[in-house]
């Protein structure tokens, strides 16, 4: 039974990862910070030029639709996994579960993808500042999980 529960579970935390790396209409496709925040402090905080801006835009718009496809039938078995999840049906949630594992797997593909693109776009000095940037989020990140 507890295996059940925490294949479950897993399956669960995979689901919204998904849900909130798809582009999703209606928002624009800015993601799960709303009205482009994240883009817009990023650009701000490396000092991006309107070019680069324009650049990274055009990266993530041929991202988007080169892998929309992907995105589309992960959300259709999100939509599986949660008709499952609502009808307790253990049986279906087992089988989609390695299909949820590939879908994870593709999207960290993805994002890695798109992250090599933008970094071609910044200069040297904007590199390292993107690294700091990146250290101490993953800093962040481990005191968090040091605290739970």
């Amino acid at each position: 039974m507890n295996k059940r529960i925490a294949a479950v579970a897993a399956v669960v935390a995979l689901t919204g990862t998904l849900a909130f790396a798809a582009p999703h209409e209606g928002r624009g496709g800015r993601g799960r910070h709303g009205k482009g925040q994240f883009g817009a402090k990023f650009a701000e905080k490396l000092n991006l030029t309107d070019a680069q801006k324009e650049q990274i835009k055009q990266i993530r718009q041929a991202n988007r639709e080169e892998n929309k496809a992907f995105f589309e039938t992960a959300r259709a078995t999100r939509q599986e996994m949660k008709a499952a999840r609502e009808a307790n049906d253990t049986a279906k949630l087992e089988a989609l579960k390695a299909t949820m594992k590939s879908n994870f797997e593709r999207l960290r593909e993805i994002r890695q993808a798109e992250r090599q693109q933008v970094l071609t776009v910044l200069t040297a000095e904007q590199r390292a500042q993107y690294d700091a940037m990146k250290a101490e989020r993953e800093a962040r990140r481990g005191e968090r999980k040091g605290r739970g």
